[in-house]
């Protein structure tokens, strides 16, 4: 009899954690580059971001309605023109709420290759420190740091008091990447999401996930300066005005 090897055939996405500090256009820019790369996602978005998603896009992401607003949210440019990017195939993403803490990412026994938490607040970042798994958001990357898989905390909050700082070395010690939202000016930005496409293709870089986000540095100076040509490999990249 001929075996069959349910591993080949196994679904092993990336969770991405979505808390409520501000930031929600990095996210939007991770998922892109994810779902143009071909990978599979697990997206799940606490509640406090549903606010700061809304503040900031105008976007309500719903439980019943989440696919519908996630194309929305995905073709939205950082400078909140509705739009700027083209469709993209949502098939292979997966919602749980934030309060399903019988959620497949809640144990470890449940198969993916790491999280991504984008953007992450102090008290995400606190309570993911503290292992105080209080949502599924907390529990997720407590089960992704005991399993040993690659977690990147994209931290976006200044200035950081000693507490978070604390929290933060915590969670290095732990084997997490602790990635600060910082742009680099280097690429040749020219535009907004330009700044936010580097800082998520920094948070890609440290997943091991490949991407054309931005420029990088070759060892020339000059060669990131406004109107160089520069190529980015988007999938559904931004449309022409």
């Amino acid at each position: 009899m001929e075996h069959v090897n349910v591993h080949s055939q196994q679904r092993t996405p990336w969770i991405v954690g979505v808390s409520g500090a501000s930031g929600t256009p990095y996210a939007a820019a991770v998922l892109r580059a994810l779902l143009a790369a071909g990978e599979s996602v697990d997206l799940v978005v606490s509640r406090a971001s549903r606010l700061t998603l809304l503040d900031e896009t105008g976007i309500a992401f719903r439980d019943a309605h989440w696919r519908e607003d996630l194309r929305t949210w995905l073709a939205r440019g950082a400078d909140g023109k509705p739009d700027t990017f083209g469709a993209l195939d949502v098939s292979d993403v997966r919602h749980w709420a934030a309060g399903d803490l019988a959620a497949g990412p809640s144990s470890g026994s449940y198969p993916v290759r790491g999280m991504l938490i984008v953007p992450a607040s102090t008290a995400c970042v606190a309570g993911v420190a503290l292992g105080l798994s209080k949502d599924l958001l907390q529990r997720a990357a407590s089960v992704t740091l005991k399993e040993r898989r690659k977690l990147v905390v994209a931290v976006r909050e200044t200035p950081l008091n000693g507490q978070t700082l604390g929290h933060l070395v915590t969670l290095d010690e732990a084997g997490a990447v602790v990635l600060p939202a910082s742009p680099a000016f280097y690429a040749g930005a020219t535009h907004i999401q330009d700044l936010v496409d580097f800082v998520a293709g920094r948070v890609l870089d440290a997943a091991g996930v490949p991407h054309g986000l931005y420029r990088r540095w070759e060892g020339e100076l000059g060669s990131g300066r406004p109107g160089t040509e520069r190529s980015r490999d988007l999938g559904g990249g931004p449309r022409e005005d």
